[in-house]
């Protein structure tokens, strides 16, 4: 899960934007899904309307496997409004092709 406010906690705001991009790549090579947690259109659940960094967050989104939205009162207009960015999205932030080769988890771990 890539929640930014954890994240700049642990590593500082000076690297957030470089450790959000790290952990999309590493998640992405390694086959593993990530949820984007930062607060994506939170304004828009809770005020109707979006800020422009929200826009940003739910576009970064698209490389996700899944986005977290905050509930609101306006938490239905988030959603629709994010489905529309994510599929303006798609053709734009295709996957990346994999640079490290897919982890082969011991059995024990395997579902």
């Amino acid at each position: 899960m890539i929640a930014r406010g954890d994240l700049a906690v642990e590593c500082g705001w000076q690297k957030l934007a470089e450790i959000q991009e790290e952990i999309l790549r590493v998640c992405e090579a390694a086959y593993v899904p990530n949820v984007w947690a930062t607060q994506v259109l939170e304004t828009v659940a809770k005020k109707g309307r979006p800020s422009r960094a929200e826009i940003t967050d739910a576009a970064m989104a698209q490389r996700a496997e899944c986005v977290m939205l905050n509930k609101g009162p306006f938490i239905l207009e988030a959603i629709r409004l994010l489905n529309e960015i994510l599929q303006r999205m798609q053709p734009q932030q295709e996957k990346k092709v994999s640079f490290l080769p897919e982890l082969k988890l011991p059995e024990v771990f395997r579902l």
